[in-house]
């Protein structure tokens, strides 16, 4: 066995972007230069074909694109005619970009604990935050897994809630054979460089379910227009430029492959990390490959931080998502949340760390990983 203080010979990425180029460049590469050809750099041909194809993957009525995913989010909470009078359930473990929308609208964003075992949104904590204000709900798929749908579309009924699906880190992930982003009037993707299907560059896409609701989303990203110089309403400008488009083009035909790369790695690493005490793995069902794409593995774990240092000192890079819960941000303490508002959430931003996940990882590079959370707790404490 190599001494536990011996930095190893390759380093481990926490992404390897540059190893998907490598695989697939001659793609890529056709698909910018005919574009490039084409001239139709914005809302061209290769926008239209990645809307229908991606509306096909997903199995819903339409794809609107747009340039992010976090315009993503605030063009659904537009649709929806969230106001300052209204408030919005969202979860307390998730990126800022869920609930920014909320906020620029002038909305009040609810915190909801999460889960300890999924760190998703706890829909039984959601029931305690329900007022006479609440309008609607945001439920993340975070990590690449699905939130209990049949749970969630039951509560939002019984409430009256509109529901906003978050998927820009589930794509591809399916609940009851149906994919996240499908089930609700809207649902919300990121094309990220990172994401399961990323862009060369920024982009985003709501996937819907209603033709009305679609149409609207089509004039809010086009300055309220779809006749050129004819403004319906007051829009911006979010649109998907058709180089990431046809880049995107590329990537879906083989998303599905490379989620079920993401599912044996994660498989690969709960086995190796199984008979560690102090390390929690992440649970799902090693039958059910579909229900979680694996966009991040996110183990729980002692010491995190000790842990995290000694994995950087000896070459491999991981993450943390997320260390600080949305409602404990400076940006956001006129809220008036402290701690002990969500004690889950804050419990988790405390010890969870996310290793390297991406569906080129080597058998290899994962006991890499395994050996060396092993070697740290087995020597260094």
């Amino acid at each position: 066995m190599k001494n536990c203080s011996e930095k190893i010979d390759q380093p481990v990425p926490f992404v390897d972007l540059g190893l998907q180029y490598e695989n697939h460049h001659a793609a890529f590469e056709k698909a910018i230069i005919d574009t490039a050809a084409s001239t139709q750099y914005i809302m061209g041909a290769e926008v239209s074909r990645f809307e229908k194809d991606f509306s096909d993957f997903l199995g819903v009525r339409e794809v609107v694109s747009v340039a992010s995913g976090t315009d993503a989010l605030r063009l659904s909470c537009l649709a929806h005619d969230i106001g300052p009078a209204d408030e919005i359930l969202v979860p307390a473990n998730t990126f800022i970009a869920s609930i920014l929308g909320v906020c620029e609208l002038g909305a009040q964003p609810i915190p909801v604990d999460v889960d300890p075992e999924t760190h998703l949104l706890d829909i039984s904590d959601a029931e305690t935050r329900i007022t006479s204000k609440t309008k609607g709900i945001i439920p993340v798929h975070l990590y690449g897994q699905t939130l209990n749908m049949d749970s969630l579309l039951d509560f939002a009924e019984r409430h009256g809630l509109f529901i906003i699906e978050d998927a820009c880190q589930a794509h591809g992930a399916e609940w009851n054979g149906k994919k996240a982003g499908g089930f609700a009037t809207t649902g919300c993707f990121s094309f990220f460089p990172s994401k399961n299907l990323g862009a060369f560059g920024d982009g985003g896409a709501i996937a819907v379910n209603d033709s009305s609701i679609a149409k609207k989303l089509r004039l809010l990203r086009n300055y309220g227009s779809i006749e050129k110089y004819v403004h319906e309403t007051i829009g911006t400008n979010s649109r998907l430029d058709s180089i990431q488009a046809a880049i995107l083009n590329v990537k879906l035909t083989h998303l599905e492959k490379w989620n079920n790369n993401r599912f044996c790695a994660a498989s690969r690493y709960s086995n190796g990390l199984a008979d560690l005490k102090s390390i929690k793995t992440p649970l799902f069902d090693s039958s059910l490959s579909q229900n979680h794409v694996f966009h991040l593995f996110v183990i729980q774990c002692e010491h995190r931080d000790k842990l995290q240092q000694y994995l950087t000192d000896r070459g491999i890079q991981t993450g943390i998502h997320y260390p600080v819960p949305i409602h404990l941000h400076k940006a956001f303490e006129p809220w008036g949340y402290s701690e002990g508002t969500c004690p889950i959430a804050e419990k988790l931003s405390k010890n969870i760390l996310s290793l390297p996940m991406f569906p080129e990882i080597t058998n290899n590079q994962i006991d890499i990983v395994i050996n060396a959370i092993k070697e740290f707790y087995n020597y260094e404490l």
